[in-house]
């Protein structure tokens, strides 16, 4: 079994790490990870400038770009043949709900499913005193027993971990995206010189169910979602399919009329 494996905090992350060499002893593991971190980078590609790669030791490569530039250089030129599995992490910190959107972790499980293959984002919750050995191992024992990922249905999963303390890296639950809206999204400032510099910062409301990945992590329990490429709006779609366009003369006299 081949498993590519990259991230979003850099190819010397602790996460990436761990979870590689835990990997290497049930498959055969290339890392094509960013040279730095590229958080919240989503699914971005470098299209402006030309991309270096370094080859760090035997397939360990390093890139000059974002996660999704890993995976696109990795399937389309570094690798002698296709992924069995591509994984994305150990991610230090959640990927929860509507952050998914943002995530570089994510979006570079996204692109190996772009290019036909299994794909698992992997975040770990908690930033101090997190066992990723012990996360990596769980990470392990899910694609070794789970024979789903492998029959052949292409797959994108999105997995968070529980934070330290946890007992609930033995099972997982089936969870759906949570939905969240942020406070203070913006926070102006002045800097020494009298001038408005901002931050994107703020505080999230998440707003939840027993079924949704933030309470399953709350709970101390992995949260595994199945996400999806496909963003169409079918209840809005066939809603829409009766829509016409109007005459535009008629719609210029009807605002007269009312302005009259």
């Amino acid at each position: 079994m081949l498993i590519l494996i990259s991230n979003d905090d850099g190819i010397q992350a602790a996460g990436l790490l761990a979870l590689a060499a835990e990997l290497a002893d049930v498959a055969s593991v290339v890392v094509v990870a960013p040279d730095r971190e590229q958080s919240a980078s989503s699914h971005s590609l470098t299209l402006h400038r030309p991309l270096r790669v370094n080859r760090v030791q035997k397939d360990w490569y390093a890139v000059d770009g974002t996660p999704t530039d890993c995976v696109t250089l990795a399937v389309d030129k570094l690798l002698k043949r296709k992924p069995d599995l591509v994984i994305s992490g150990i991610n230090h910190g959640p990927n929860l709900g509507d952050d998914v959107m943002y995530s570089g972790t994510v979006a570079a499980a996204f692109e190996g499913y772009v290019h036909g293959v299994t794909s698992l984002a992997v975040s770990q919750s908690g930033w101090r005193k997190v066992d990723l050995k012990a996360s990596a191992r769980f990470v392990r024992r899910f694609v070794q027993g789970v024979p789903e990922l492998f029959d052949g249905q292409r797959r994108l999963l999105n997995i968070n971990l529980p934070g330290p303390g946890r007992s609930g890296l033995r099972s997982f639950r089936v969870t759906r995206l949570a939905h969240r809206t942020y406070t203070d999204v913006i926070q102006e400032k002045l800097d020494p010189r009298g001038r408005a510099y901002y931050w994107i910062a703020g505080s999230p409301t998440w707003q939840t169910g027993p079924d949704t990945d933030v309470v399953a992590v709350r709970s101390g329990l992995v949260s595994v979602t199945p996400l999806s490429m496909d963003y169409t709006d079918y209840k809005q779609l066939s809603a829409m399919l009766d829509w016409k366009v109007g005459s535009p003369r008629k719609r210029a006299s009807r605002t007269r009329a009312r302005s009259r």
